[in-house]
């Protein structure tokens, strides 16, 4: 598990340059998970800035899932939480080129049951807050702040 984060990380860079040179059109989401307290779920992955806390999430390909089901599948994926695509609804979406791809992302939000994570080699760390002051003066990813917004 340890090696395939260790792959992850190393590979990044090159994920990186090779959207910025072939520029593809790629579907994203990311999750904003509560529990029935009003905590939610914040994430650092083991690529890319392993200091940033974000929104877990992931691509898909939108004629094989809609964003709700996309955001069931990366929960279970990387959590291990079972949240049904149905639980979910829209908070927003926008169109970025941040990492040099077109790409069309739809932040979701859920509410879900209290179970123990089950954190995949792509998560580094995961924790519930209630702020984001929480997090001291780590690094936020822009999105966790829209959607907590």
């Amino acid at each position: 598990m340890r090696f395939r984060a260790l792959l992850l990380r190393a590979g990044s860079p090159f994920a990186q340059l090779w959207f910025r040179i072939r520029k593809p059109t790629t579907f994203g989401v990311k999750a904003l998970v509560r529990q029935a307290d009003g905590r939610f779920l914040v994430v650092r992955h083991s690529y890319a800035d392993t200091r940033r806390w974000a929104l877990p999430g992931g691509g898909y390909k939108p004629p094989r899932e809609t964003p709700a089901q996309a955001a069931a599948r990366e929960i279970h994926e990387e959590l291990g939480l079972a949240v049904p695509p149905e639980a979910f609804t829209v908070v927003d979406t926008t169109v970025t080129t941040l990492e040099g791809k077109h790409d069309t992302l739809t932040i979701l939000t859920a509410v879900a049951t209290a179970h123990p994570l089950r954190l995949s080699p792509e998560i580094a760390e995961a924790r519930w807050i209630n702020t984001l002051d929480e997090l001291g003066d780590a690094p936020i990813s822009r999105w966790l702040t829209r959607a907590v917004d």
